[in-house]
């Protein structure tokens, strides 16, 4: 940490959180933001806001800044973490539900993330993102399963490229609600939902959405087993949107049982109950299919179903 430090400005015109983060080039704008909101910037002697325009004279004074060491991933060896497949590139993860896959601030410990740097560490080195090092994608806290790290910076940027060029095939075993005896197919753009921004929507009115608020997504789903009112899919996706199964499948009309964000209902007594239902969603990361990043063979890895997972009536 770095006590305090004053600046003087010599140019005016520059926006103060712009300005930080040339002083400070390993913050990122949240960190800015919330060091803004804290007080520890004064702009002449008085806590700034961050739209601040510097003028030349201006002094600043900066306490407490947090420094490279200060921002890195803590490790927390308390907390397991299960292999499914390992080799001198590549890492399958088995993510729990009810554990986020990563911190979005230092001080968080309790992530998947936190565990893989207890148990590798040279893995907080790979990547670009000091709190999502080595991991590849996210799943969402109550989603359970697959998820892939990178051991290398060499599988890192192949693997991320893959990603980006939808080279990755993605399947997840959800229990929606409804009856699907056929499959299925959404082709839908998505956006954050104006009155909650943690929610996602379909994009209606794609003239009204600015394009960088619009995010296509393609979601396709067979079913495995159909019950009296439920419905077992196997779901497919190559784009990684936000929500996007949870979002997709709500809007088909079989949202993803105990999703109370996406109009799932309290959880119904007709599927055998266990210890967690009350805490998660019934999404689960099954399979990953993939060009190795280092042989180029196809790598087709699969994640089980979890102990806890309801028993379809």
């Amino acid at each position: 940490m770095i006590p305090r430090e004053q600046h003087h400005i010599s140019a005016a015109g520059t926006r103060l959180d712009r300005h930080l983060l040339r002083l400070y080039p390993w913050l990122d704008r949240a960190t800015v933001a919330e060091l803004l909101a804290a007080g520890h910037i004064l702009l002449n002697g008085r806590p700034a806001r961050k739209g601040a325009k510097l003028s030349a004279g201006d002094t600043l004074d900066c306490r407490d800044i947090p420094e490279p060491e200060d921002l890195r991933l803590r490790p927390n060896p308390d907390l397991p973490l299960a292999v499914l497949y390992e080799d001198s590139s590549l890492l399958a993860l088995d993510k729990p539900a009810g554990i986020p896959t990563h911190p979005l601030r230092p001080a968080e410990t309790d992530t998947l993330a936190n565990a893989l740097v207890a148990r590798y560490p040279a893995l907080a080195d790979v990547g670009d993102d000091r709190l999502f090092p080595a991991l590849l994608h996210r799943l969402d806290t109550q989603t359970s399963g697959l998820v892939l790290a990178a051991k290398t910076p060499a599988a890192y940027a192949a693997l991320r490229s893959q990603f980006r060029h939808l080279a990755v095939q993605k399947h997840y075993t959800a229990l929606v609600h409804g009856i699907v005896d056929r499959p299925g197919r959404l082709d839908a753009p998505l956006t954050h939902q104006t009155r909650s921004p943690c929610k996602m929507t379909l994009v209606r009115n794609p003239d009204k959405v600015p394009a960088s608020d619009c995010f296509p997504a393609a979601t396709s789903w067979a079913p495995l087993q159909t019950g009296k009112e439920f419905s077992l899919l196997d779901v497919v996706i190559y784009t990684g949107v936000t929500h996007q199964i949870r979002c997709h499948l709500a809007a088909a009309g079989h949202p993803i049982l105990g999703d109370t964000l996406y109009g799932s209902p309290s959880f119904p007594s007709i599927i055998n109950p266990q210890p967690s239902t009350h805490l998660r969603h019934w999404l689960h990361a099954s399979r990953i299919l993939l060009a190795h990043p280092a042989t180029g063979r196809s790598l087709d890895l699969t994640c089980p179903l979890p102990p806890d997972w309801p028993a379809l009536a």
